[in-house]
């Protein structure tokens, strides 16, 4: 590392703390030209947008940033980061900008404060809101490479974050056609049939309308009391929360509780491939559904409906309930049911389009298919933050070389 030197910011460019032009000059304003605020840093590296923008005139009160600026967040999220993507950009008064000069890498600069990122916190002054403020911002020290290596490291970085960025487009275009697919095939199936009018909407003429009640078992379980360890303690019978509902596919359990507990507390054991449904919950758990893969227990904020019809697949009804959730959510929150939950009566009631089993079995294949297109993009997405965190902090304390 005999190569690097440490140095304060100010000596890697010039730093200019921005403006906001006046509120109270509406022609300063909805223009071509973006004002950058910390609204707009953390999402991406280059920020091509802002959420405010400023006309000519408004952009004349500003000092214009060129393309390549690191950008830092100085008051209240100190340390939020990006670079400008534009041209011609402006920050307001939140932001320190870094214009680097020439001995400067500036996609180097912006990964080497996402390193310090905590220190740069930490070096604010803790007042009701947190400032970091030019003088003591352009004393920050950081550790600096040669140009080349700079270069290199920025290269190493860049490349990873692309690959980030690769996975994230596939999750949220994954995402978007499986939306658009629900409202398609739950209204045309795959037949190309006439339609007709439901209580649900529009669904192909062939398919029935019935109540969850009458294709499936529909109840839902309890928590058997922690204060008696004969309940818990070496328990071997999955048992399931609400948490749980968020796994889609459920295949395994994280608490088990004891037969004595089964029995005393008459816990149902609902079989494999059944239903579950959040009847409760905190934030977006409430209307969730999920299948579970094996047999188990579950608690009170949980229903499940147990399908006895060989008529159903399991599977199609899930992805059947997706397109439900917000309707379930309003049921739960308004007049139909019990304020802030659903009840298992509710939900006996509950109309569910049925499709012949092969159609109903095609349909549930596309969206596995996009699922597990998904979950691979997910997990791989996963693997690429933890290199990016192992390689940034290797590369800037110079335990791996670029060079």
């Amino acid at each position: 590392m005999s190569e690097w030197r440490d140095k304060q910011v100010k000596e890697l460019g010039e730093i200019i703390t921005g403006r906001t032009p006046s509120t109270a000059r509406k022609d300063f304003y909805d223009g071509d030209y973006n004002l950058i605020s910390p609204a707009d840093l953390d999402n991406g590296k280059y920020i091509r947008t802002a959420h405010k923008t400023l006309t000519k005139l408004g952009f004349d009160q500003c000092r214009v940033l060129p393309k390549g600026t690191v950008l830092v967040g100085c008051i209240g999220n100190v340390g939020k980061l990006g670079i400008a993507g534009n041209d011609q950009s402006a920050t307001n008064q939140q932001i320190n900008a870094l214009i680097c000069n020439q001995e400067h890498d500036h996609e180097f600069v912006y990964y080497c404060f996402q390193e310090n990122r905590d220190k740069l916190e930490k070096r604010a002054v803790k007042t009701t809101v947190p400032i970091l403020n030019k003088t003591n911002f352009g004393n920050f020290e950081v550790s600096v490479p040669p140009l080349p290596e700079q270069k290199k490291i920025a290269h190493i970085l860049s490349t990873v974050q692309r690959a980030i960025e690769a996975q994230e487009r596939i999750i949220q275009t994954t995402t978007e056609l499986k939306k658009a697919l629900m409202q398609k095939l739950f209204t045309e199936g795959l037949r190309n049939e006439p339609q007709k009018q439901t209580e649900i909407g529009l669904v192909p003429e062939s398919w029935e309308v019935v109540e969850l009640g009458s294709l499936a078992k529909v109840g839902n379980g309890s928590t058997p009391k922690r204060a008696n360890e004969a309940y818990w303690e070496g328990g071997t019978i999955p048992w399931l929360n609400s948490t749980k509902i968020h796994d889609r596919f459920i295949t395994e359990a994280d608490q088990f509780v004891t037969p004595q507990a089964v029995k005393e507390c008459h816990l149902p054991r609902v079989a494999p491939n059944s239903l579950l449904i959040a009847i409760t919950g905190q934030g977006k758990t409430l209307g969730n559904s999920a299948i579970t893969r094996i047999e188990t227990c579950i608690n009170q904020h949980l229903a499940y409906a147990q399908f006895h019809a060989a008529k159903i697949v399991p599977d199609f009804v899930l992805w059947f309930m997706q397109t439900r959730y917000d309707y379930l959510r309003a049921i739960a929150h308004g007049g139909g049911s019990t304020k802030g939950a659903l009840t298992c009566g509710f939900l006996k009631t509950l109309p569910i389009p049925v499709p012949q089993r092969t159609e109903q079995e095609e349909i549930a294949t596309t969206f596995q298919t996009l699922e597990d297109k998904q979950d691979f993009a997910v997990r791989k997405q996963a693997a690429l933050q933890d290199l990016f965190r192992t390689l940034l902090h290797e590369l800037m304390t110079a335990k791996i070389r670029a060079s």
